[in-house]
């Protein structure tokens, strides 16, 4: 049975909202895509969570828990419903020890849920960084894995051009993860916990193709790993 992995989506003028790729990586790597609602209802939420076997918690705007700094006009805030909805089913994830994949504004949800800071403005902020956002005229950056590290496992410990579409950053790691991978100017683009269960990408391995295959195939088997076995 296809391990069920929930995608998180964005939330706009009462919308949920979600590129294509995310569904279509995820099925590619042998996932059963299912999309996370956006609910208030702290039942209907945990029994959604029980179905689940792993969790893509998708790209958004901007994340204000742990922020240093003061948000660029250019990086609106996340809307509050999204925000709310995403905190408590990474919360019921992590209650339950099931997998975990963050990208972009996921990873930085995952370091400021464990007690993370995060640059409002890397460019701006930490020193020697360049240009990390396409709308700012950013193309693609080359990142290079830790080695020893699960990403470093995934995708090799050579250099990889990724692209650039992030405007915030990690500045102190959260409790319980380390560095994955880092790009030149040193900001971070990786982060992992030490099972390699939780992982979180600064870029968008889902608009990639096959190159970041193995980090969804890596969370499949991590889902698979975890389900339950038939009677």
């Amino acid at each position: 049975m296809r391990p069920r992995i929930g995608i998180t989506t964005s939330y706009k003028e009462d919308e949920q909202r979600l590129h294509h790729s995310y569904v279509e990586a995820v099925a590619t790597a042998g996932g059963l895509p299912m999309i996370v609602p956006i609910v208030a209802h702290e039942a209907v939420l945990n029994a959604f969570v029980d179905l689940l076997d792993g969790l893509v918690i998708t790209g958004g705007p901007a994340i204000t828990e742990g922020l240093i700094g003061t948000l660029p006009t250019d990086l609106p805030e996340t809307d509050p419903k999204r925000t709310h909805a995403d905190r408590r089913i990474l919360a019921a994830f992590l209650a339950r020890r099931k997998p975990i994949l963050g990208i972009c504004y996921g990873m930085q949800l995952l370091n400021a849920a464990a007690g993370g800071t995060l640059y409002a403005d890397v460019q701006q902020q930490h020193v020697g960084a360049g240009v990390h956002s396409q709308d700012r005229g950013a193309d693609t950056h080359p990142v290079r894995a830790v080695p020893g590290t699960h990403v470093a496992r995934l995708l090799g410990e050579e250099e990889l051009a990724v692209n650039t579409r992030h405007i915030q950053a990690v500045a102190q790691l959260g409790g319980g993860f380390r560095v994955a991978a880092t790009a030149p100017d040193g900001v971070i683009e990786a982060i992992e916990n030490e099972e390699g269960t939780i992982l979180g990408l600064q870029f968008h391995p889902e608009r990639m193709g096959p190159v970041m295959r193995p980090l969804f195939a890596h969370l499949i088997q991590q889902a698979r790993a975890g389900q339950p076995e038939s009677p």
